[in-house]
């Protein structure tokens, strides 16, 4: 008896993504690495740290495929790119990454909106909410970074910006959690 509960569309759409999540581990792991060789340790902390999250995404998909009794393909993860020329580059590409994989992932939930696969749709609710809480992330170091001088920041303004990182929470506020007492 055939168990499998998702499209060949749907199924190829998920193995997709999590090549895609895998890949993002493989960014966050190499820029982590590029950034310790450049003596800011909080900053590889907090990009390695970030490299397993994206490898449990990959995960949450794999099992997603095999709850479903869909066939999980593991296939070649393109390499991470050339590594990053300054800290602001290095997080100008992540942001780009998040953003890249936003739209992967809205491509998947409207695959599934538009098969009407609904427990999909449900699953991918969760990567949304979290490619929200990526994005702003990303987007509040971009802040800090300008704020440290952006491409021309100096090495004092690098060397606080890599401390505050090593201890920077790994999720940020989103905009639908906040409050009058909570901004």
């Amino acid at each position: 008896m055939d168990t499998n509960r998702l499209s060949g569309t749907i199924a190829k759409a998920l193995n997709q993504q999590m090549t895609n999540e895998a890949h993002n581990a493989q960014i966050y792991l190499s820029y982590g690495a590029w950034a310790d060789e450049k003596g800011y340790g909080g900053i590889s902390n907090f990009l390695f740290r970030h490299a397993n999250e994206e490898r449990n995404h990959m995960m949450k998909i794999l099992e997603y495929i095999l709850k479903r009794g869909g066939k999980v393909v593991v296939t070649e993860i393109p390499g991470p790119g050339p590594d990053p020329s300054s800290v602001n580059d290095c997080f100008e590409k992540i942001f780009k990454s998040e953003v890249d994989n936003t739209t992967s992932i809205y491509n998947l939930v409207n695959l599934s909106l538009a098969e009407k696969d609904w427990a999909t749709w449900n699953f991918m609710q969760w990567f949304v909410k979290e490619q929200t809480e990526e994005e702003t992330l990303a987007m509040e170091l971009l802040d800090k970074i300008k704020i440290a001088g952006g491409p021309a920041a100096k090495d004092d303004a690098l060397y606080f910006l890599d401390n505050n990182l090593a201890t920077t929470p790994d999720d940020a506020t989103l905009a639908q959690d906040v409050t009058v007492d909570k901004p």
